[in-house]
């Protein structure tokens, strides 16, 4: 049976080599290449014989989005799996539109990140359940039945109920405790969100059954 041939892209030296060693030491599996850094993986990852790089996004010099855009760029047939620390929706849906067809984060188990390689190697797309949790979240939230509502914070949330009782950006800082242009700021948010362009268009999304 073929291995799967891994390179990694991690600037933790321990947990670079702790990868190394799991994957080289793993049945069906070598460790192909490790790099520290996009530069480094850019110029030395032996892209026609990896199957899979597994991708850090916090890498020092360019970002682990770029070198998956630019792995895949170079190799699309390359199966990019993230592992990462970070669970905010703009890594998750940068990482994916540069590429990446896994999500993962470090505190996924070995035993679950070699199945995960496995997966992926064979066409899945893994994503750890907090990861796959808030990609639901976001596709539900740009749904008509939830007009986006689902993808503000609570402070904005906040902001929005002030706006839907008809109060002014100074009433709703005087009530929340913050300055007027921060007001601005979360209705300049809530507007992206909800995809609207007035204060009118906010309410109504938020008092719609």
């Amino acid at each position: 049976m073929a291995l799967i041939s891994v390179s990694i892209v991690e600037d933790d030296d321990q947990a670079r080599e702790s990868l190394a060693v799991l994957f080289n030491g793993t049945v069906g599996f070598r460790c192909l290449s490790s790099h520290r850094s996009t530069e480094d993986a850019l110029k030395k990852l032996p892209l026609a014989e990896c199957d899979v790089a597994i991708v850090d996004l916090s890498l020092p010099g360019a970002s682990g989005i770029e070198c998956a855009r630019e792995l895949k760029h170079r190799r699309s047939a390359l199966q990019i799996l993230v592992l990462t620390v970070h669970e905010d929706h703009e890594k998750i849906f940068e990482s994916l539109k540069a590429g990446a067809s896994g999500y993962l984060l470090k505190k996924t188990p070995l035993a679950q990140l070699v199945e995960s390689v496995h997966e992926i190697h064979n066409g899945g797309s893994p994503m750890s359940p907090a990861i796959a949790r808030k990609v639901t979240q976001y596709f539900q939230a740009l749904s008509p039945a939830t007009g986006g509502l689902a993808l503000l914070t609570d402070r904005e949330r906040e902001v929005l109920d002030h706006i839907a009782r008809g109060r002014i950006n100074k009433e709703i800082s005087d009530h929340l405790s913050i300055t007027a242009r921060t007001v601005e700021n979360h209705l300049r948010h809530i507007y992206e969100k909800l995809r609207v362009h007035n204060r009118t268009e906010a309410a109504r999304k938020y008092l719609a059954p």
